[in-house]
């Protein structure tokens, strides 16, 4: 089984939480509004990482992270952005399985037409009363199964 942890928003501010709960990922998604090369820096020391750049990403060290990614994890292909409104593509007929997002700081996990939409919420300041969360998908052969959790309510 491949464990990918997923998070987003994390705003410059990587929780102890949100380390605890990466431990052992065999891949991270960042979803974006990253808020520094540091984080991605810190999130390496845990496993390959793999970002793509928020509305909130600036800097020079920014343009060197794109805005869309997609990877491949077996036969599944995922497809990693910010912003869920901005998806250019039709993820069935492209061949993605999960598509990934952050941005909305709010987490969710929805199966549509066989395709997964997972936003693993904000792991960085909390933002209104949404909780501090990230997730996971677990990809066993042809099996995917996503999940998000809460990491301070």
């Amino acid at each position: 089984m491949i464990r990918i942890g997923l998070i987003s928003d994390t705003h410059g501010l990587l929780r102890p939480e949100a380390v605890s709960f990466l431990a052992g990922s065999d891949l991270i998604l960042h979803g974006g509004d990253i808020g520094g090369p540091q984080i991605l820096d810190e999130l390496r020391r845990i496993a390959p990482v793999t970002a793509v750049r928020g509305n909130n990403d600036h800097g020079d060290w920014a343009q060197a992270v794109r805005e869309f990614e997609r990877i491949e994890v077996g036969e599944h292909g995922i497809y990693l952005l910010h912003d869920l409104a901005r998806l250019d593509i039709d993820p069935q007929a492209a061949g993605v399985r999960v598509v990934v997002s952050g941005h909305s700081h709010v987490p969710s996990v929805v199966e549509r037409e066989r395709v997964w939409f997972v936003n693993p919420g904000s792991a960085g300041p909390r933002r209104f009363k949404l909780p501090v969360a990230a997730g996971e998908l677990c990809i066993e052969n042809a099996r995917v199964s996503a999940r998000t959790v809460v990491l301070i309510e």
